[in-house]
């Protein structure tokens, strides 16, 4: 793997590994022709895909169905200087298959806030990079 400056460079199944180790990443999007971001709680389905759970009536809906966006999650221990960062980019959808909503109703993440009317929200895992932190020194010596 690629190495350079204390950072190394992720394989695919292991940045998905790493995603499914934490409940919160950051949607990255376009809000009114300008960067925006969004912290969320979210899951990952057997396709690769990350899944949120939102109002229907949600600006983030309104603003991410059927876009392409980023979803980056991230782990970082400041004491020791290591930690690991992943971005997912895809095209973000409803789920709107009657049948697909009640699976993830079973198998999809729980929205932290509550809500009336809740949607699932899949972004497809067109892209997926990430690189780890190893543990770089003051000094810049690992």
């Amino acid at each position: 793997m690629f190495q350079s400056d204390g950072f190394r460079a992720l394989e695919h199944q292991e940045c998905l590994r790493l995603l499914a180790k934490v409940p919160v990443g950051r949607v990255v999007y376009t809000r009114q022709a300008l960067p925006a971001v969004l912290p969320v709680n979210f899951s990952l389905d057997a396709d690769s895909s990350v899944l949120l759970c939102t109002s229907r009536d949600s600006d983030l809906v309104r603003a991410i169905d059927g876009v392409v966006v980023a979803f980056e999650a991230d782990e970082f221990h400041a004491e020791h200087r290591t930690g690991w960062s992943v971005v997912v980019t895809g095209r973000a959808a409803v789920v709107t298959d009657p049948a697909e909503h009640e699976r993830l109703l079973r198998t999809g993440p729980d929205s932290w806030m509550p809500m009336r009317d809740g949607v699932f929200v899949r972004i497809e895992a067109g892209m997926v990079s990430g690189r780890e932190l190893m543990g770089a020194s003051v000094h810049g010596t690992v």
